[in-house]
């Protein structure tokens, strides 16, 4: 069933703010943009902590796999999204790198950040309650920094904005 106006759209629970580069973007709509990135940032570098944990890599390349997997996640999460609208791969991907790339990105920089600048972090064990609490910080400090980051993008008809108009 596709929706004929944004009136309609909201009423079903998906109020996205006024998409379409207008420059009004609510916060709930990037907070909701970002949380979208967050959950394909959190399960990437979770995943890429364990396994280069589980083989016994140093802090370098296990941080390299954990930013690698949270990109793979972070774009796999909004290809699932518009393929499931019948859209083709390539075109999905195109939309997917155009609309979480930067969000990544930032996202990306913070949490790592923070857990490399905190004293011990990088050498806190997945078994280390120290570890998990580094980590939420670190993906709150992030949320907080890539949220208007991507009111902006939104707000320009770019990031989140491009796959709106897959979401029926």
């Amino acid at each position: 069933m596709q929706h004929d106006t944004h009136a309609e759209h909201a009423h079903h629970g998906h109020d996205h703010g006024h998409l379409g580069g207008t420059g009004k973007v609510s916060w709930r709509t990037a907070a909701q943009a970002t949380l979208h990135c967050l959950t394909g940032c959190a399960i990437g570098e979770v995943l890429g902590m364990v396994i280069g944990t589980a083989l016994g890599w140093g802090n370098v390349p296990t941080m390299a796999l954990a930013i690698a997997l949270a990109f793979v996640f972070g774009y796999a999460l909004t290809l699932r999204g518009i393929l499931k609208a019948g859209v083709d791969f390539r075109t999905a991907f195109r939309v997917a790198l155009a609309a979480d790339t930067l969000s990544i990105a930032v996202m990306e920089l913070i949490d790592n950040g923070v857990i490399a600048l905190w004293p011990g972090g990088m050498d806190a064990h997945l078994s280390d309650p120290m570890f998990w609490s580094i980590l939420a910080i670190a993906l709150a400090a992030a949320f907080v920094v890539t949220t208007p980051v991507n009111k902006w993008l939104i707000g320009r008809g770019k990031g989140h904005a491009v796959v709106h108009q897959y979401h029926h």
